[in-house]
């Protein structure tokens, strides 16, 4: 079991983030979410977002810390990768 952490450098709603990702399987990932008290509804595609003050719980439980462009290609290589479907470009006829 290997679950991946990013450092907290997103913004957003005014804090920072981290994405958790598993190279394993979305259930393994939903289980360490959920142990670290990640809500569901944090989870985005293919990663969950982490707040900032959640980081070091999530390193202690066992999240390996990577830095993101590792966590993109762990998280690609192990086919776990959710692209973000192509915008609809709507015209007006």
């Amino acid at each position: 079991m290997t679950v991946y952490i990013d450092p907290p450098e997103w913004p957003g709603h005014g804090m920072l983030w981290s994405h958790l990702v598993s190279d394993v399987s979305y259930e393994e990932l939903h289980a360490f979410a959920a142990a670290l008290g990640c809500p569901r509804r944090a989870f985005d595609r293919d990663h969950y977002d982490v707040p900032a003050h959640r980081y070091e719980r999530a390193v202690r439980l066992g999240a390996v810390e990577v830095g993101s462009k590792e966590l993109l290609r762990r998280l690609t290589e192990a086919g776990l990768r959710r692209r973000r479907p192509p915008r609809r470009v709507v015209t007006a006829t």
